[in-house]
């Protein structure tokens, strides 16, 4: 058992997360344990992490945790609770004790592959590549070749990818015929992109083709070089700018030679109010999506929004295999928590953001910040609100690059052949480009 009864760690970091568990505080305990960093003593880290499991009702994670904190340098305990920490979604924490666990045991794959796990949930695909490589010699190519060529894509390394790739066979067991095929088309993507975008360390559009065959269509103007690369944080949406998304879309699908005939709406009022503005702008008709339907534009202005309405993630299931001719379109795009259909055209990535017609926040009489009132008037009405908008490109803080419409219509002529290709599968990381998170 985990509990006050038990003894308590000396680290200052995991106090804190003790008396947070104290508090009853179970996620500001696992916060602290993630912000103490990945030196913190194993059996310390296994108390806390413990504790918290059992209070969750997570018995794998609580037996695993206390074996640890019993045997802080055995290798199949240090193992034992990274596995479970990655199943339970911690995993930062994992990584220390996996780490430990190869050092112990530097000839088992099974640990080489959990290790290189956590590593792709954090997004640290080099260190991926910096384990997988060492052990090139006695690995699979099922899986363990095949991850190097996803962790060096990932990272940006095209090269790496490229050679490992070419020494990757067929595999033998069907299961893995769905991510040789995505992986083949990334690297299609990869090949066809290279002419017209640098896809170095900072090009988010080009990255976001590459790893998701998205068409990104406008970058953050705020912050660019200050860790968000082209992503926001937290955003006020407006009709200005979802107009200038709807605008650009129209503008990439005719560089990319595609001529819709509908636009398709999905349930969920922010997607039906872009859907009939969309109608207007691409001059064709609406009518509510059907399962199937070709030629068409899949208007979604959040798929986390659509995900959480009355047959929505029916409707997601059905997206995620391509239909000929359509295309999916959301406005608004979580990047740190990536939507289930990863859209073929997306107006710009975000952490939060508050739709236009939502409660946006606003300075009060007193001058305290508060929410103001959500927009209740009809569909139409606002749809005819967004269409008679005035987009311009925000100017922001003039750190960025020049994001003129002329940029995407010539990267949309460019990729045209490898558009809308390959399945929707969520994406599981954001890719070689990185930008700051905020809590």
């Amino acid at each position: 058992m985990f509990s006050r009864r038990n003894r308590r760690p000396k680290s200052a970091e995991l106090l804190r997360a003790w008396e947070s568990l104290d508090a009853g505080d179970i996620p500001g305990a696992l916060r602290q344990v993630r912000q103490g960093g990945e030196d913190l003593p194993a059996a310390e880290v296994a108390l806390v992490v413990g504790r918290a499991a059992e209070a969750a009702g997570f018995d794998d994670l609580r037996g695993a945790a206390a074996a640890l904190a019993a045997d802080p340098g055995k290798a199949q305990a240090l193992f034992r609770f990274g596995y479970a920490c990655i199943e339970r979604g911690l995993n930062q924490t994992a990584i220390p004790p996996l780490r430990e666990a190869l050092r112990l045991s530097p000839g088992s794959l099974v640990v080489v592959r959990e290790l290189v796990a956590a590593y792709e949930h954090e997004g640290r695909h080099r260190e991926a590549v910096g384990v997988l490589s060492g052990y090139e010699k006695s690995f699979a190519d099922w899986p363990d070749r095949y991850l190097l060529v996803h962790n060096a894509l990932m990272s940006g390394d095209l090269d790496l990818a490229r050679r490992q790739h070419a020494l990757l066979p067929d595999p033998r067991d069907p299961m893995w015929l769905p991510a040789r095929a995505r992986q083949n088309m990334m690297l299609e993507r990869a090949a066809n992109a290279a002419g017209a975008t640098p896809l170095d360390g900072t090009d988010l559009r080009g990255w976001q083709f590459v790893i998701g065959g998205t068409l990104l269509a406008t970058l953050s103007p705020y912050g660019f070089s200050a860790g968000m690369s082209g992503r926001y944080a937290f955003l006020q949406d407006s009709y200005e700018q979802c107009l200038l998304g709807l605008r650009r879309l129209k503008s990439a699908l005719a560089a990319a030679e595609v001529t819709p005939r509908s636009v398709s709406l999905l349930p969920g009022r922010g997607s039906h109010v872009l859907g009939l503005a969309a109608a207007e702008v691409l001059g064709v008709p609406s009518r509510p999506f059907a399962p199937g339907e070709p030629d068409t534009v899949v208007i979604a202005y959040d798929l986390d929004e659509v995900a959480g309405e009355a047959g929505g993630p029916e409707i997601l299931g059905d997206l995620v295999e391509r239909t000929p001719g359509q295309v999916l379109h959301e406005h608004a795009s979580c990047w740190t928590d990536a939507p289930g259909v990863t859209a073929d055209s997306v107006t710009l990535l975000h952490q939060s953001v508050v739709a236009p017609w939502a409660g946006q926040l606003r300075a009060g009489a007193d001058g305290q910040v508060e929410r103001g009132p959500s927009d209740d008037r009809p569909a139409e009405r606002i749809a005819a609100e967004v269409v008679a908008a005035a987009p311009a490109v925000d100017p922001g803080d003039g750190d960025g690059p020049a994001d003129p419409d002329e940029v995407l219509e010539a990267f949309a002529a460019s990729v045209r052949d490898t558009w809308l290709r390959g399945d929707r599968r969520r994406l599981g990381s954001s890719g070689p480009v990185r930008s700051s998170r905020f809590a």
